[in-house]
């Protein structure tokens, strides 16, 4: 997604400062393959708003017809392309106890709809801990710049023994979790420029996949 460096020029003009400054609606799915391999496909679909800012930050879409030129197309893809090393996706997929290491990003995409954004792409599971237990999915920015919300129900293609169970995040822990280690201050007194407490697993939502056979 576009870095946290460019969100912040972006959204500084707004009223508040509060965390989050991105709300981005997740489409998941879960893909097996023949040889064993497993997948998380994500469509991250920002808000009215941001999407917004972006084509006004890169002057797309000018004529507000919310269709874009090949050289529009070309320039949104560009602020994506490439991911800094020290991103890892806002993605964490665990077995047990066990995170499990990501392979780099495929089927990278960027969709411009109706005035909203959405970034598509397939982050393959590099290895897993045991063919045995329930994959656990959750998406999140652990600074909680961006708020990422499970959209819909959440889909396993490439085999038909699996099950899907979503835990919503438990926002009222989340936010007591948010004045405890703010120690009271309200949240929209964090400047840009102060470090926010990393509280963004607290609001995400759980996928946990589980599958009779092995994976």
């Amino acid at each position: 997604m576009l870095r946290k460096l460019s969100l912040i020029g972006l959204l500084l003009p707004a009223p508040a400062l509060a965390h989050p400054h991105v709300f981005v609606q997740v489409e998941m799915a879960v893909a097996f393959d023949a040889q064993g391999g497993v997948a998380v496909r994500l469509d991250w679909v920002y808000d009215a708003y941001f999407s917004m800012l972006v084509t006004a930050d890169l002057g797309i879409d000018i004529d507000g017809d919310l269709q874009l030129t090949p050289d529009e197309q070309a320039l949104l893809d560009a602020q994506v392309a490439a991911w800094p090393a020290d991103f890892d996706g806002d993605l964490e997929v665990a077995q047990g106890d066990t995170i499990l290491p990501l392979a780099p990003k495929r089927d990278h995409a960027m969709v411009y709809e109706n005035g909203i954004i959405r970034e598509t792409h397939l982050r393959p599971v590099a290895q897993l801990a045991d063919r045995a237990a329930p994959l656990t999915i959750l998406p999140y920015d652990p600074s909680y710049y961006v708020a990422y919300t499970l959209a819909g129900p959440v889909s396993v293609t490439g085999r038909d023994d699996c099950t899907v169970d979503i835990i919503p995040a438990n926002l009222d822990a989340a936010y007591t979790l948010v004045e405890e280690l703010l120690y009271g201050r309200p949240a929209s007194d964090v400047g840009p420029d102060e470090d926010f407490p990393e509280v963004g697993r607290s609001f995400a939502d759980k996928v946990v996949v589980t599958c009779a056979g092995l994976l």
